[in-house]
């Protein structure tokens, strides 16, 4: 198995050479995926650095709409995805012609969706936000102006919650990971180290995220738990991110948080762990699956970005 695995990152590192490709890998990818990564992130911030590299390929090492998502800010590249039915529970959660739908029934509304949604989703978006910057951009539109917040509804309330804001319509979608955290096992986690600081996305229930000591996306919940003084966490977010949390703190201990139903002790994405060596290989040796798009879904969904990045 491990001269199986090393000759598959040899081959990835010859493909890459020769094909002038670059590997974007999500912090919620196996650790064998995050080693062969020239760049490691979470969704947006590897959207934007595809922007930004020299390569004729890229490669997004995570599930569809990321890719997508690298497509829509870099026309001109090939962008491939290993395992193109490695979805997303959350961006799935919202159909593009049933929130067109939903849309109409809101005249006036300024639509701000999650980075986690389809290009035909963002199309319809005015805004998008991430987890990082969705207080931000919610703060950025006048309090007078109604919102429909897509589609995460425990990020949308989270935000609700912090604003203040009773003009914000919340479609009802959520992340199958970050839905199903149990409270009490992370209570019975605390009490078992009571020194340890709860992190926690805020894709999570309202419940789960009022115990934390934090609340922020992957990219801040790795800058927390590197400037707190505690050496102990409980992590409750995909149980991906702490290859990188262990790579980058060797001192401190990472606990990841278990769902409801658990026979792992953590909580994983299935759609994530999709994609393999073998798949990365077969995708840079066949150029597929490519991610294609009409360009006029390209541009609509283009906008809403770039509304996002312009907000200070």
């Amino acid at each position: 198995m491990v001269d199986n695995s090393q000759s598959l990152v040899k081959r990835i590192e010859e493909l890459k050479r020769e094909k002038n490709a670059v590997i974007l890998a999500h912090y919620y990818t196996t650790p064998e995926v995050q080693g062969v990564a020239d760049f490691l992130g979470d969704s947006l911030a590897l959207s934007v650095k595809a922007k930004d590299v020299d390569a004729d390929i890229i490669l997004f090492a995570g599930v569809h709409f990321m890719a997508e998502t690298a497509k829509v800010l870099s026309p001109d590249k090939k962008v491939l995805i290993p395992n193109p039915e490695a979805g997303c529970s959350l961006a799935e959660s919202c159909d593009a012609a049933e929130f067109a739908a939903f849309k109409a029934k809101y005249p006036g509304h300024m639509v701000v969706s999650y980075v986690n949604t389809t290009v035909g989703v963002k199309a319809l978006t005015d805004i998008c936000c991430t987890s990082s910057n969705a207080l931000q951009v919610v703060e950025s539109i006048p309090a007078e102006q109604p919102i429909i917040f897509a589609p995460d509804r425990n990020l949308g309330s989270y935000i609700q919650k912090l604003t203040g804001r009773d003009n914000m319509v919340l479609w009802d979608g959520a992340c199958h990971v970050h839905e199903e955290f149990s409270l009490e096992k992370i209570l019975e986690l605390r009490a078992a180290h009571p020194q340890a600081k709860i992190v926690v996305h805020p894709e999570c229930k309202a419940v789960v995220a009022a115990v934390a000591d934090y609340v922020g996306s992957t990219a801040g919940i790795l800058e927390y738990c590197g400037r707190s003084e505690a050496q102990e966490f409980i992590v409750v977010t995909e149980a991906g991110i702490l290859a990188e949390m262990r790579k980058r703190y060797p001192q401190k201990s990472f606990i990841p948080a278990p769902p409801v139903d658990s026979t792992c002790g953590c909580n994983e994405c299935r759609y994530m762990k999709m994609v393999t060596l073998e798949s990365i290989v077969r995708c840079l040796e066949s150029e597929s699956p490519e991610i294609v798009m009409e360009e006029s879904v390209r541009r609509a969904a283009e906008r809403s970005i770039i509304n996002m990045v312009a907000v200070k």
